[in-house]
């Protein structure tokens, strides 16, 4: 291992690792977190429901797919239409469904949505889930976030390898001439994603020299990393794991914490869209940090 970076006084490495991962098992299995997700329901023209949850939902107003198939890009006029008839939810001889809401105001009728763009998405309420609607790869959908949720319950967290600080590497930030729009795969067949990489990132593992095209981060200036490697499908998830990376100095230096290493939500459910790494992000060793295959796919 070269260009180590190591913790600045003994014993803060460990501690921080802890309180970080402590506070990242807490977010993903928090009450509407995405171990929650009880399900995911393509839309299309044709309106459908979604299990527990009230009303017909569908796409109007542009060229949806009505069979679950993702293709296409998707068209920027579509709004998604939920109908909601509480004679319909109600009915005696069925489960009473709790009441569809937005921003604490009950639905009845249709209700229609703005169009959403790439990647967002909007919530409501029935009860205690909260029905998120989202575009994800040109295509609409719902998912429930249910508290109840069997995989939430009985979720007792993801192990990880040992925190060492040999996997704290150094590494410089190489921006590209402009932004190159990068199209990557999904888990969910047929979907892709499309990001503009900003750059790649340089760094060494003993002694080899490797690169991984990165992706703009949640906060200005921030990074994150897809990737696999040498311990994908043995030890860890084999579709991918992520990587945030705090934004380079002004130099183009950037730690590189591979302790840090997270799982994306489809290493626990097949109710995901997922990205996968762009090819060249196949790292051709083992990172033996971060975390491994949960514990829920081990069993699956």
């Amino acid at each position: 291992m070269t260009d180590i970076i190591a913790p600045s006084t003994p014993g803060s490495f460990a501690s921080d690792w802890a309180a970080w991962h402590e506070q990242h098992e807490a977010q993903r299995a928090s009450e509407h977190g995405f171990l929650a997700v009880s399900d995911l329901v393509w839309l299309g023209p044709d309106p459908v429901r979604v299990a527990g949850i009230p009303g017909r939902w569908a796409v109007t107003g542009g060229t949806g797919s009505a069979d679950g198939a993702v293709t296409g890009a998707g068209d920027a006029a579509e709004r998604v239409t939920v109908t909601v008839d509480p004679a319909e939810d109600h009915r005696p001889s069925a489960e009473p469904l709790p009441d569809l809401s937005r921003n604490g105001v009950a639905v009845r009728g249709t209700l229609t949505l703005d169009p959403l763009a790439e990647g967002t998405g909007v919530n409501l309420r029935a009860g205690d889930i909260v029905v998120e609607v989202a575009r994800r790869g040109g295509r609409y959908i719902v998912r429930p976030r249910h508290p109840r949720n069997p995989l939430r319950v009985n979720y007792t967290g993801t192990p990880t390898f040992e925190p060492s600080a040999a996997w704290r590497v150094a590494g410089r930030y190489v921006p590209f001439a402009r932004p190159r729009p990068t199209t990557v795969g999904s888990v969910a067949p047929g979907l892709e994603h499309v990001y503009a990489a900003p750059g790649q990132i340089e760094f060494e593992v003993a002694g080899q020299p490797l690169s991984l095209t990165a992706f703009n981060g949640a906060s200005p200036g921030s990074l994150f990393v897809l990737f696999t490697d040498a311990t994908s499908g043995v030890s860890t998830y084999a579709a991918n794991r992520s990587l945030a990376l705090d934004p380079p100095d002004a130099e183009g230096s950037v730690l590189l914490d591979f302790n840090r290493a997270t799982n994306l939500p489809c290493a626990y459910t097949d109710n995901a869209t997922c990205p996968l790494p762009p090819a060249e992000n196949r790292l051709p060793v083992a990172v033996e940090a971060g975390e491994q295959t949960p514990k829920e796919r081990r069993v699956a």
